[in-house]
Formats: C-alpha cells, structure tokens, sequence
C-alpha cells in the first residue's frame, strides 16, 4: 500500500558552521525541535536548504544526518531535481540509498524555451520509471521561471510511482486544477505560506512550508481550523500569520528563514554565497513579527 504524503511539512534550511560547512550537530537539533512539533513528516534539501549550492556529497551527508533523527513513522522527503534527467536520476537512487520515503523532484529549468509539457512529461516519467521510491513533482516558478501545467500534472498522476506535487506558487485556479484533474489519491501540497487557508479550502492535501518550521503548531492549527469548518478562526490566523510569512517568503527569503531560526534559538546561521544574511534592521523586523505571534517567549522557555 502506498504511503499517505498528505500533511504540513517544513523544509529544513541548512546550517553552516564557520568554515562554510554543514553544521551537522545543529541540523540534527533542528530536526529534533521539529520532531516534537505536530508536523507530518520532514523535507531535506528544498529550496529553503539551499538545495543547489550543495555538492553532490553534501547533499547525501545531509539525508544521512536526517534520517538518522526522523523516525519512520514520519515521512522524510528528499529533494533530488537536477538539471538533467540522468543526474536527477543518480539522485534518486542515492537518496534511496540513504531510505527517504520519497523524493521531491523540481522541474528543470535551464532551458527555459525547451521546457515544454511534452519535455516534463516524458522527464518525470523517466525518472519515476528508475527512482526506486516514490517521487513527488516540485514545481517552484518564482526560482525556475518555468511552469509545469495541469495537462502535465494531469498525465504525470496516472504514473504508479508519482504520488504527488508540491505547487509554490498562489494561483489558486492552477492549484484547483491539480486537484481536479489528477488521478484519485494523488497529493496535491502547497508550498506558499500565504495561500494555506485558501488552498486548503479548496481541497489541498497539505503543504511544505517555510513558515512551519518556525511556528509549527500555528500551521497546524489553521488547517485544523479550515477541515473542521472553523472558518473565521482560520481566516483570523492567516491574517496574523501573513506579515512573517511574507518576510521569509518573497522579502528576504532563505536569509530572512535563517535569521528568523536564529533568533528562535535554532540553527540557522549564514546563508551560503552568493547569498549574504539580512541586515540588522530586518532582524528586528522578524524578532517583533515572531514576538507578535507569541513564539520567542516559548522557545526562550524551551532553552
């Protein structure tokens, strides 16, 4: 029987210690604070981990210290997408290796006027062919510049071994589509923080989130709120929780996610070049944003 993907996932950011390489100790703690959360499952190697700075091996240490602290009852999945179809294939495999439950495959997006609906299809078929665990389409336009489109999506669902999509973007109609149009029991999650109450309304099956990995409880509680029919509570915690999302989201991105961890008392640390960390004035922005939604205090307790 095929596992249940459906839930709130947060995407691991990943430390750095101060000669520029992964923090393992401080990745662990992370995913532990996040194991006593009630979040679903675990993703290593998203957009939010920096996922393509990362060599090859780094990528691999970094499921293997994961998967060291996630127990099986919570699903842990990969990020494996590679430009190639062949490289994201290895990926695949190494990742099974190391016993994800799935893994989360991006578009590729390098040639852009090539990515066509034919190109995807016959790219995530191959890959669902030779993955040996199931895999879990990952379409993130706002960094690709590419669109995997419903009649993608639509024939990619019928593959026994894609089980899923996760959608970063907020258009809620592309999103309704997915659900309409996919095969019975395939998982549709959201990846935008902004959209969970009304992608959940309209029938999301969960969602990977930056903001759950700051305030877990929160993410879960409005999802709780929309499936019980609570919606004015639900609408109520989308509004409080929209100023930090929108400051880990598209203000100061990855950055503002490690920043934001940092002040909870986590490990988040420097981005990796290219990228640089946000400025003081920011930091302050995000500590009155996590204070306003009642969370340093806890975690300060928590330490």
């Amino acid at each position: 029987m095929t596992r249940d993907f459906s839930g709130i996932y947060t995407p691991l950011a990943t430390p750095f210690n101060a000669a520029g390489e992964i923090d393992e100790r401080g990745l662990a703690a992370n995913v532990d604070r996040y194991i006593a959360s009630p979040l679903s499952g675990i993703v290593v190697l998203g957009s939010n981990g920096e996922a393509p700075q990362l060599e090859d091996e780094e990528a691999d240490r970094a499921i293997a210290v994961v998967r060291a602290r996630v127990p099986r009852t919570r699903p842990l999945l990969a990020g494996t997408g590679r430009e190639s179809t062949r490289a994201t294939i290895e990926a695949c495999k190494r990742a099974a290796k190391l016993e994800v439950d799935a893994v989360m495959v991006r578009t590729p997006s390098f040639y852009k006027n090539l990515m066509t609906t034919d190109t995807f299809v016959r790219h995530y078929t191959e890959v669902a062919d030779a993955s040996p665990v199931p895999v879990i389409l990952y379409n993130v336009t706002m960094y690709t510049g590419v669109n995997l489109l419903p009649d993608a999506v639509e024939q990619l669902s019928e593959h026994p071994n894609i089980v899923g999509i996760k959608d970063s973007g907020n258009d809620m109609v592309h999103l309704g589509e997915y659900i309409a149009r996919a095969k019975p029991g395939f998982i549709v999650l959201v990846g935008a923080a902004p959209s969970l109450f009304t992608a959940t309304a309209i029938g999301a099956h969960g969602a990977v989130l930056a903001l759950a990995g700051l305030v877990p409880e929160l993410c879960v509680e409005l999802v709780e709120h929309v499936k019980a029919g609570r919606i004015a509570e639900a609408r109520q915690l989308q509004r409080r929780l929209m100023p930090l999302a929108r400051s880990i989201g598209p203000v100061w991105a990855v950055p503002g996610l490690k920043a934001a961890l940092d002040l909870l008392g986590m490990a988040g640390g420097t981005p990796r070049p290219p990228l640089r960390p946000v400025a003081p004035p920011a930091i302050e922005t995000l500590r009155r944003q996590l204070n306003e939604l009642g969370v340093l205090e806890t975690s300060s307790a928590a330490r």
